[in-house]
């Protein structure tokens, strides 16, 4: 069954998800059997293209997950291609001003609300099987784009960034954002939580939904990272990425045996 962001956010209570960085749509069938509730499919960090990020869509669909993608580069062409086939969100990387997510958001978009390319034999639209006019309104409704704020030049615009109509919700990269601050992987630094504790707080005025990475393998630390950020309103969450989940497992059951 296809699901759509609005789905994510409905109800209450925390949701998790992961990032999908294997090339597998059994990896996506095993995170939707173990009770994730979405994935983000990474064809920006993943080595695969859009192809097989299709077929991670599919068994999203099938799994019953909200299917997420980031796509590579912040290109009209990429935003497109991936709603075509079947993302209900595109994650949007180094977003670093309003003008970017404008410009993401109209690739999104279908005329009259933004100049997003108009196929009607997609797998979105399900091959040319429902109507054009009301499915192009109900994709203008539904999906959208996840602005990724990873720079400080993206933390200094967040105040216009967090209001462009048409985002679906704000994505954190705390890892990134300490990167590029000079704290070299350290997202836990004051600098760094400083930064997204401003951030969340602008969200939340905004009405905009926050998701928010945790990458901490030690299961203690990655709940109270969890439980501090609820507390500032946020229930979207990503644990870790296929990848970090399956060596952090390998690695406990080896040392366990040893």
């Amino acid at each position: 069954m296809k699901k759509r962001f609005a789905d994510l956010i409905a109800g209450s209570g925390p949701r998790y998800g992961t990032w999908s960085q294997f090339a597998s749509a059994e990896v996506v069938d095993v995170l939707a059997a173990t009770g994730f509730n979405f994935t983000i499919i990474d064809t920006e960090h993943g080595f695969f293209g859009l192809e097989t990020g299709e077929n991670l869509i599919r068994a999203c669909d099938a799994g019953g997950l909200v299917p997420l993608l980031r796509v590579p580069k912040n290109e009209a062409y990429m935003i497109m291609k991936a709603l075509d086939a079947g993302a209900a969100g595109i994650v949007v990387p180094k977003i670093m001003n309003e003008a970017d997510v404008v410009a993401a958001v109209d690739a999104a978009r279908y005329q009259p609300d933004g100049n997003r390319g108009a196929c009607p034999c997609t797998r979105a639209s399900d091959h040319l099987t429902l109507d054009w006019r009301g499915f192009a309104a109900k994709a203008n409704r539904e999906t959208g784009v996840i602005p990724l704020i990873e720079t400080p030049e993206g933390v200094a615009d967040f105040a216009r960034i967090v209001r462009v109509p048409g985002i679906l919700a704000v994505l954190f990269g705390p890892f990134d954002l300490s990167v590029a601050m000079g704290h070299q992987g350290n997202f836990t630094h004051p600098d760094v939580i400083g930064a997204l504790e401003g951030m969340a707080r602008e969200a939340a005025a905004a009405g905009v939904p926050v998701i928010m990475p945790v990458f901490s393998p030690a299961l203690d630390q990655a709940k109270a990272q969890i439980d501090r950020w609820r507390e500032k309103g946020i229930r979207l969450f990503t644990v870790g990425t296929d990848k970090l989940l399956l060596a952090d497992y390998c690695r406990r059951y080896l040392e366990g045996l040893r």
